[in-house]
């Protein structure tokens, strides 16, 4: 059963990032300028999409961090752990847990590139190395395109609350070791190893 999800999984990753036969992608990465830009890409139509299940975590911690996250009523300490940042062939795979340690923490639409996208689209990769930023891989390249990645449609967590959410990304050169994860309301964790 493990081998049937994970095969898909990385097939729709492939798909999305345009590396199957026959198939166009999109995501991927995008040569910065000496300094690394920090505007994201906008889509031309509003997505939503259903929250997905992540595939199944490794468990051990690589990075931590906290964050203040919300604004007005919904407003509270959120504490983010990579548990996973993965290379798998031409893909790699992210994966983290948010947990709400104080007030209420609104996960519904902060990390995505636009308020009616539910998912955490707006995460990405920054190879400061090479200067390059690797978005979220998308399923395709026209305007139906949703990201390879969790959705967080209805996501308000409360104290104790934890949601895990993950994302694709087409992978940096073999080279690229560790790298850095930004996440919208959360910040940058810098040299996060690449397993």
């Amino acid at each position: 059963m493990r081998k049937t999800i994970a095969l898909a999984v990385t097939a729709v990753a492939l798909a999305g990032c345009g590396m199957l036969p026959g198939q166009q992608g999109g995501g991927g990465e995008e040569k910065q300028s000496q300094a690394v830009s920090d505007k994201q890409a906008t889509p031309t139509r509003a997505q939503s999409q259903e929250p997905q299940t992540a595939p199944p975590q490794q468990g051990q911690v690589i990075a931590v961090r906290e964050a203040k996250v919300g604004a007005g009523d919904m407003y509270g300490t959120a504490r983010v752990e990579i548990t996973a940042l993965k290379r798998q062939g031409r893909t790699v795979s992210l994966n983290w847990t948010v947990t709400a340690t104080d007030g209420k923490v609104n996960m519904h639409n902060g990390m995505s590139t636009s308020p009616l996208d539910f998912t955490v689209s707006a995460v990405s990769l920054i190879d400061p190395v090479n200067a390059k930023r690797y978005r979220t891989a998308r399923n395709g390249t026209g305007e139906d395109a949703k990201c390879v990645c969790s959705g967080t449609q209805g996501q308000f967590l409360e104290a104790g609350e934890a949601s895990t959410l993950y994302a694709v990304f087409a992978a940096p050169p073999a080279d690229v070791t560790k790298i850095n994860v930004e996440m919208p309301m959360i910040g940058v964790f810098t040299d996060v190893p690449i397993s």
